[in-house]
């Protein structure tokens, strides 16, 4: 008889109750022999050690406890097989790395970093925006017109004094043409959505607002999807990546450029896409799997 292979897909408690991609994933691994579950990263009764895998998902809310995931995502790193690795995760989490993939040649979105203590230089012309390095959701971030540098100042001060390096970027005037979510598992382009602008209101922070509005299928350009390729070779260890998000929008002159290379817990818009569902239960299995001595005894996966 082959022994339960645990698999836990860490959430959140925002997430146990508002994920929509939580459930049909864990009845996917289920379905493929996997004692899967659902479990919020912070569950401190939750052995970890039992899984043979967990998968990062939904641990929404992690920068305002950065430091306390962190040392999450190290200890069960310690303990089982973390996807996405700690390594990747840890390096993910602050939006400085768009500098190091700019300097490794990706044509990222023009970006000025602002430690705290650093004077900030503002744009003299069209809208910019404002957000910590540390953030999800485009929280803690508002975009500007170059008449409102007082406001813009004040906010970046704000940042500054709760210890966060800060991203000044152009507001770029396409992205009223949607912003594309490229998503790739296992290293290959899966599927795309669009969606629309998310900050609408200027001088305005807002955390309430919905991060993915006016969500639409998208199919992506050949520029679009080797952008994306070269955001994800510049990556480190990429090769380690289960999942990837690759976050495009257009300049001004229609070229596209990166705006985030999304690693940690990004929505991967799986609900009602039920072949990037299987095929990502059919990922997962492989990995934990591969190697072990009774594999050929589990069940065969039923995607088609």
């Amino acid at each position: 008889m082959s022994v339960a292979i645990r698999v836990a897909v860490a959430t959140s408690s925002i997430g146990l109750e508002l994920d929509p991609d939580l459930s049909p994933l864990v009845a996917a691994l289920r379905a493929r022999g996997i004692e899967a579950e659902a479990v919020a990263w912070d569950r401190v009764d939750y052995d970890w050690a039992a899984c043979a895998a967990v998968v990062i998902r939904s641990t929404w809310g992690y920068p305002e406890r950065l430091d306390e995931y962190l040392a999450w995502v190290d200890a069960v790193a310690a303990v089982t097989r973390l996807d996405n690795p700690a390594g990747l995760v840890r390096w993910n989490t602050d939006k400085r790395y768009l500098g190091e993939l700019a300097e490794r040649g990706v044509p990222v979105v023009p970006t000025r970093f602002v430690a705290p203590g650093e004077a900030p230089v503002l744009p003299e012309r069209g809208h910019f925006v404002v957000k910590p390095a540390v953030s999800a959701g485009a929280r803690d971030s508002a975009r500007y017109a170059a008449h409102q540098h007082d406001a813009a100042l004040r906010h970046i001060a704000a940042l500054h004094a709760a210890g966060a390096t800060v991203l000044v970027q152009p507001y770029l005037s396409r992205i009223d043409e949607g912003e594309r979510a490229l998503v790739f598992l296992g290293g290959t382009f899966s599927h795309a959505i669009r969606k629309g602008p998310v900050l609408t209101e200027v001088g305005v922070v807002d955390n309430e607002r919905s991060p993915h509005p006016n969500l639409a299928p998208h199919h992506p350009s050949r520029a679009e999807l080797a952008l994306a390729d070269a955001a994800l070779a510049a990556a480190p260890k990429a090769r380690e990546l289960l999942y990837a998000r690759v976050d495009v929008a257009l300049d001004d002159a229609g070229s596209p450029v990166l705006m985030e290379l999304e690693l940690v817990e990004p929505h991967l818009f799986l609900a009602g896409n039920t072949c990037a569902v299987l095929r990502f239960a059919d990922l997962i299995r492989e990995r934990v799997t591969a190697g072990r001595p009774d594999r050929g005894q589990e069940p065969p996966s039923s995607a088609s």
